[in-house]
C-alpha cells in the first residue's frame, strides 16, 4: 500500500508543476484517480494548490478539474463509498463556489477559463444548470474589460496591476498550447488515446528521487521570485 505522505507530495508536485500539455493533465487525473482511497486528502491538495500558486497553475489547475470529472464519470461505479472514482465529483460539487473564487483570483484573467470549464461540467450533468447560472454572476463581478490591460483607463486597473508581465507572456504561450492540443483533438484516433491513458496509469507510480529534485527546485525559483520581487 502507498505511504499516504508520499502520494500527496507525488500529488502535489504533478499539480504545481501542471502546464497547458494535455499529458501533463492527464498525467495528474490519472494519479489521482489511481489513488482514489485518499481522495479527500488529495481534494485538499487541490484546494491549497489553489491558493498558493500563480494565475497560470490555477487556470492549469482548473482544466485539470475538468478532465478529472470526465475520467471519473467514464470510470463509472457507485457514486459513494470507499474507492469510488465519483468521490472526487463530490467534493468538488461541496466546494465548487471557492474553487472558482480562488481560480479567477482578484485580478479576475481567469474568468474565461472558468467559464469554459463550468460549462463542460454542466454538459457532463456534474453541476446543475441553476448552479452555474449562480456562479455567473460571481463570474461577472471580477471579469475586468481585458484581463492583460493595467492601463488607468481600465475599470479593473488596480486588480490588473498585480499582473506579473512574465505571468502575462507565460500565460499567452499556455494558451497557444491549449489552441493547438484543441486542434489536435480534432484529429485524434480512439486507439491512439487509449493507448496512451494505459501509459499514464503504468507511469502513475509512487513519488520518486526526481520528484523531491523537482519539488526542490520549485521551492527554490519561488524563493527567489519573492526575493527580487
Amino acid at each position: 500500500m502507498a505511504d499516504p505522505f508520499e502520494v500527496r507530495q507525488r500529488f502535489t508536485t504533478l499539480l504545481s508543476h501542471l502546464s497547458a500539455s494535455h499529458t501533463s493533465i492527464q498525467k495528474a487525473a490519472v494519479y489521482a484517480l489511481k489513488n482514489r482511497d485518499m481522495d479527500e486528502d488529495l481534494h485538499s491538495c487541490i484546494l491549497e494548490q489553489l491558493e498558493r500558486t500563480n494565475m497560470n497553475t490555477r487556470a492549469n489547475i482548473m482544466f485539470f478539474i475538468e478532465s478529472l470529472c470526465e475520467m471519473a464519470v467514464k470510470d463509472g461505479g457507485p457514486a459513494t463509498g470507499e474507492g469510488s472514482a465519483m468521490g472526487f465529483v463530490r467534493m468538488l460539487q461541496r466546494d465548487i463556489l471557492p474553487v472558482v473564487e480562488c481560480v479567477v483570483g482578484e485580478e479576475g484573467a481567469n474568468v474565461r477559463v472558468v467559464r469554459k470549464v463550468l460549462h463542460t461540467l454542466q454538459k457532463l450533468a456534474i453541476l446543475l444548470p441553476e448552479t452555474v447560472t449562480e456562479l455567473e454572476a460571481v463570474l461577472k463581478t471580477r471579469e475586468p474589460e481585458d484581463p492583460f490591460d493595467a492601463s488607468p483607463s481600465n475599470n479593473a486597473s488596480s486588480k490588473n496591476a498585480k499582473l506579473d508581465k512574465r505571468q502575462i507572456e507565460h500565460r499567452i504561450e499556455e494558451d497557444r498550447e491549449r489552441h493547438k492540443r484543441l486542434r489536435e483533438s480534432i484529429w485524434a484516433v480512439p486507439g491512439d488515446n487509449e493507448e496512451e491513458m494505459d501509459k499514464l496509469w503504468e507511469e502513475a507510480s509512487d513519488v520518486g528521487e526526481d520528484d523531491y529534485i523537482i519539488a526542490k527546485e520549485d521551492k527554490d525559483e519561488r524563493d527567489q521570485a519573492i526575493a527580487f520581487g
